[in-house]
């Protein structure tokens, strides 16, 4: 029986303590300083917004770890001695290990603005930014949030939930083209508007003012442009939590690097989640990848390795889901917000201007590659089918109907899709199945 250590208590940390105790009989600790058990981290939004509490975002009755004799330990890894195989620990003592599994997730991104430590200035990642949000935002009338992605309008929503003005900074000319193709983004500004957000997009936060008390009162942007405010969430992406295992000889780039099967270049050290960087992506794929979904399968694939069935890690076809306020957004496969001229889109937009279809395919081939949705949910398992059968877009559009994932009253518009195909591609004309199945099919 080895002794299996994990430091860190998220998504990829926790999958591969589960997975090792299925399989295996060896002895599991897990430690963390961020909380007593596992919750999901995706959810924190929720509980400042009154819709849950912290006991409800808990994925696990807490007697569930004894039950499964998985150790918990809540405490800081001061320093990781890998020659002896040894953690020591911020409240003092050591625990020794035979395999150590690297968890420690992310930490938010700062980048030396002046004014940056103020009262009141905060990203948010941890349960305990969460906490400092929920100190922070006391009696605040207006809120500045910096940075153009998913956890920014995240933040932006929890503020709208008590009342506080948002003034939203994004550098980029629309929010988040740096992912979103041109008319999605287009869709989250008109909606961030809607929500009576201030939007203020080509623009970058250059200081942080505060007042003889050391409480944030304002913000200076590129533009020279005083905002006043009492409140700063920076939300300008994620980078490894990595920091206490440089200057040892774990080797460490911006993640801890992995090979195929997560093993670091020290015998018996994998690293796994947000902290790595897999040293060979798969094509298509970042060396780092700060997402849920890979970091449960990061976990699940070294439990299989770690108990006896080397499994290389193969994340699959890219997928990420979030919502934009009231907007659910999906995507699967690979969909370039400016794709080359090899690439064409099949592209329908609701007359409402907040719901749409993308779905992206090889010019040459006609094999489909991705689909990106806003306000409609596809059938994740059936989008990735189609795209690991290399199916042509005239074979999936007549069953379009079988990835609708919405409610069975929700409005349909798989046929709206296929009229526009229709209408731009006449030498391929596709007929949509019924309910019941009888359908034509026509193309080349």
């Amino acid at each position: 029986m080895k002794e299996i250590v994990i430091i860190g208590n998220g998504i990829a940390g926790i999958t591969a303590a589960r997975h090792i105790r299925k399989r295996s009989d060896h002895r599991i600790i897990v430690i963390s300083a961020e909380t007593d058990h596992f919750f999901s981290r995706t959810a924190l939004m929720y509980v400042y917004m009154g819709h849950m509490k912290y006991k409800h975002i808990k994925p696990y009755e807490d007697w569930f770890w004894d039950k499964n004799r998985i150790e918990l330990l809540r405490d800081h890894v001061e320093k990781v001695d890998f020659i002896n195989k040894k953690l020591h620990l911020q409240k003092g003592g050591s625990v020794s290990y035979d395999q150590l599994i690297l968890a420690t997730g992310s930490k938010s991104n700062f980048f030396d603005w002046p004014g940056q430590d103020l009262t009141g200035v905060q990203g948010l990642f941890s349960y305990q930014d969460l906490e400092k949000m929920e100190a922070n935002t006391v009696n605040v009338k207006e809120a500045v949030v910096v940075g153009g992605g998913l956890i920014g309008i995240e933040m932006a929503e929890m503020l709208l939930s008590r009342n506080i003005k948002v003034t939203f900074l994004v550098r980029e000319t629309s929010f988040w083209n740096n992912v979103l193709p041109q008319e999605e983004s287009e869709m989250i500004n008109r909606h961030i508007l809607r929500r009576h957000v201030d939007l203020k997009l080509e623009t970058e936060l250059k200081a942080i003012k505060g007042n003889e008390y050391g409480r944030v009162t304002d913000v200076v942007t590129n533009n020279d442009e005083h905002i006043p405010c009492q409140f700063v969430g920076i939300t300008v992406g994620v980078h490894p939590n990595v920091g206490f295992l440089r200057n040892t000889d774990l080797e460490i780039d911006k993640g801890i690097l992995v090979d195929d099967y997560l093993q670091t270049n020290i015998p018996d050290v994998f690293a796994i989640g947000d902290c790595a960087q897999v040293r060979n992506p798969k094509a298509g794929r970042k060396p780092i990848e700060p997402v849920w979904y890979t970091g449960r399968i990061m976990g699940h694939t070294l439990a299989k390795t770690l108990t006896g069935e080397k499994n290389p890690y193969n994340p699959g076809n890219w997928f990420n889901s979030a919502k934009f306020f009231d907007i659910e957004y999906q995507v699967y496969g690979e969909i370039k917000n400016n794709p080359d001229e090899t690439v064409d889109h099949l592209f329908w937009m609701h007359k409402d201007g907040e719901k749409s279809i993308r779905i992206a395919f090889d010019k040459k081939s006609r094999r489909v590659l991705g689909f990106n949705l806003m306000g409609v949910r596809y059938r994740h398992e059936i989008c990735d089918q189609w795209i690991n059968e290399e199916a042509r877009i005239e074979e999936i559009l007549p069953d379009l109907k079988a990835a609708n994932f919405d409610p069975e009253f929700y409005s349909a518009y798989e046929k709206a899709l296929v009229e526009q195909f229709n209408k731009r591609f006449p030498e391929h004309q596709v007929t949509l199945k019924t309910k019941r199945g009888l359908f034509s099919t026509f193309f080349n």
